[in-house]
C-alpha cells in the first residue's frame, strides 16, 4: 500500500503544505513528511482522521481498489492455465509469487490446487484446500475447493472425510449457462447452449466411464464393454472434436483389455 503516496496527492490537491496537515490532524511536520517519504505509516487510529479531512473513502486513502486487484489477480491465474499438465513447478512459482503481493487470495490459492498433484501430495492439497474454504465468500470457489479435498482424502485412504467433503458440495440441477439458454435468444442463446453442450458431454462421458469402471469391479465385463462402447457411439454421433481423441484412445483400449479377458 502506497498510503504514503496516497496522503502526499490529496494534500497537493487541498493546496495545503506539511505543517498545515499536520496541524490539521494533531502531528508534527516530520512525521507528516516521513509518510510523504515512504519511512513510516500513519498510527491507524489516524486513518479514519486522515480519511474524514480529505474527503475520501478508507479504501481510497490506502489505494485499495478491488477491481483492479481483482483484474491482477485473474491475469496471474490464466498465466498458469498452460502449466497445468506441462509444467505443473512453474505454474506454482507463478501462483507463490502472486500470493507474496496477495497473501491468502482465495483465487489463486484454488489456482494452485490445480498445480498439486494430490495423488503424491494430499496432505498440502488437504492443507491449501482448507485455507481455500476459510478465507473465500465466494461458493463456487468453496465447492472447486471442496471437489479437491475430496480427492486429497481418497488419495490417502480417508474415504469418510472424502465422503463429508463432498456432502457440503450441494446437488445442481440447471446452470447459469442451461437457463441462459432457455430465457435468452439470439447469439446468447446460442453461445450459451453450445458452451453447456460441450460441459453436458464432458460430464455425460465421463460417468459412462465411471459406470462402466463400476461393471469391471463387479465382474460384469459384458456390460461394462458396452458402457465403453455407447461412449465412443456417443462421441461418433455427436461428431466430436479431435479434443476427445484422448478419450477414443482410453475406451478402445479399454474395450480391447475387456475382449482379452471374455
Amino acid at each position: 500500500m502506497n498510503i504514503g503516496n496516497k496522503i502526499k496527492e490529496l494534500r497537493k490537491q487541498r493546496g495545503i503544505t506539511q505543517e498545515q496537515l499536520a496541524d490539521v490532524i494533531g502531528v508534527s511536520f516530520q512525521a507528516v513528511s516521513k509518510w510523504e517519504n515512504n519511512i513510516s505509516l500513519p498510527d491507524i487510529t489516524l486513518a479514519p482522521v486522515l480519511a474524514g479531512y480529505f474527503g475520501v473513502s478508507l479504501d481510497d486513502l490506502f489505494d485499495y481498489n478491488l477491481e483492479k486487484i481483482k483484474s491482477e489477480v485473474l491475469s496471474i491465474a490464466r498465466k498458469t492455465v498452460k502449466y497445468r499438465e506441462k509444467d505443473q513447478e512453474e505454474g506454482r512459482k507463478i501462483i507463490e509469487e502472486g500470493l507474496k503481493k496477495f497473501p491468502n487470495n482465495d483465487i489463486l490459492l484454488c489456482n494452485m490446487l490445480y498445480l498439486i498433484n494430490y495423488w503424491k501430495e494430499p496432505d498440502k492439497t488437504i492443507d491449501i484446500a482448507l485455507r481455500v474454504i476459510d478465507v473465500t465468500k465466494d461458493n463456487s470457489t468453496k465447492y472447486d475447493a471442496l471437489r479437491f479435498l475430496a480427492y486429497a482424502y481418497k488419495a490417502k485412504g480417508d474415504i469418510g472425510s472424502a465422503r463429508s467433503a463432498l456432502e457440503q458440495i450441494p446437488e445442481i440441477y440447471f446452470s447459469r449457462l442451461s437457463e441462459m439458454a432457455y430465457i435468452l435468444s439470439g447469439e446468447e442463446k446460442m453461445k450459451a447452449a453450445q458452451t453447456q453442450k460441450g460441459v453436458s458431454l464432458s460430464n455425460l462421458i465421463e460417468m459412462q466411464s465411471r459406470v462402466a469402471e463400476c461393471h469391471i469391479e463387479n465382474g460384469d465385463m459384458k456390460v461394462a464393454l458396452k458402457e465403453y462402447e455407447k461412449a465412443i457411439g456417443i462421441l461418433d454421433l455427436l461428431e466430436a472434436s479431435q479434443t476427445w481423441d484422448s478419450e477414443r484412445k482410453y475406451f478402445k483400449k479399454q474395450i480391447s483389455y475387456i475382449k482379452e479377458q471374455l
